[in-house]
Order: structure tokens, then sequence, then C-alpha cells
């Protein structure tokens, strides 16, 4: 229960490169929310967490080992906040910029097609935020967390 089949440093160091290996993946498909997971999306996440669990772990299913990776990404993952709470650039790259995908009613299709937002997504959207249609929004951001901000044009009284 307690013995650890490999040194302890090496859980560590499986930790590291699978954690940020996760985050370079997860970082270039895409900004959805948890809560705006499809289906197929929710299924990724659970079937990739089972495959890197060999990696991390090295076939030691111990308590040991399991309290220890569960150690190490946690503080990886404060560290990390750490780290993009005080460098600015960090953060772009860790969690990208906000991007603009409607500007005085023009949608910007290259933006809405490399965040992957469907037209029915970015509807539901506006629809949310009181808007009709792309002609009614000023601007419509697609913010870090995946959260679609929509900022209506000003209505003629």
């Amino acid at each position: 229960m307690w013995h650890l089949s490999v040194p302890w440093w090496q859980f560590v160091a499986r930790a590291v490169v699978v954690y940020a290996f996760l985050l370079v993946i997860l970082r270039f498909t895409g900004r959805r929310q948890v809560g705006q997971l499809a289906p197929f999306d929710l299924v990724l996440l659970l079937v990739l967490s089972n495959t890197v669990q060999n990696a991390m772990n090295a076939g030691d299913n111990s308590l040991t080992a399991g309290l220890l990776l569960a150690t190490s990404i946690i503080v990886l993952n404060s560290i990390l906040a750490l780290a993009t709470w005080r460098s600015k650039r960090l953060e772009n790259l860790v969690e990208g910029k906000p991007q603009v995908l409607i500007h005085d009613g023009r949608l910007n299709d290259r933006v809405l097609s490399r965040e992957r937002i469907t037209h029915h997504e970015l509807m539901a959207a506006l629809r949310a935020a009181g808007c009709a249609g792309p002609d009614e929004v000023r601007f419509a951001i697609i913010e870090n967390n995946g959260r679609i901000s929509v900022i209506p044009r000003e209505r003629a009284s």
C-alpha cells in the first residue's frame, strides 16, 4: 500500500511532463468552459485523463504514488496560477487573449473559425445578451475563460 515501485522524484517528474503536455494540447483546442462542454468534449476529457494515468503512475497503484501525484499536480497548478498572475506575458501565453468576434455588427469569420465557434453558439450568446443578431452588437468578445461577452449597440430613442 505504501511501497513505491519507482523513486518518488520520478512521479513528480512524470506529473510535470504530463501536466505541461496537457496544458499545451488543451490550450490549442479552444476556450470552452466546463459548463459549455458538448458531450463529446466531456467524453474526450474523461478518456484523456484515463489515458495519461499510466504515464504518470508508471503502473504503480500504491496509495503513496496516488497521493504524491495528486500533490504534485495541485502544487504545479498553484505555481502556474501564481506565475500567470505575476506575468502578463505568461498569462497571454497560457490563457490566451480575448478575441473580438463581432465589431460594429460585422462578424470576424477568421476568429470564429480559429476559436471553433459555430454560428448557433454565437447566436445563442447574442440572444442571451438580448440581441436578435449581429447587427445589434457593438462588440462580442470571446474571453479567456470561453465566455462570450456582448456589448449591444446604442439603441436610438
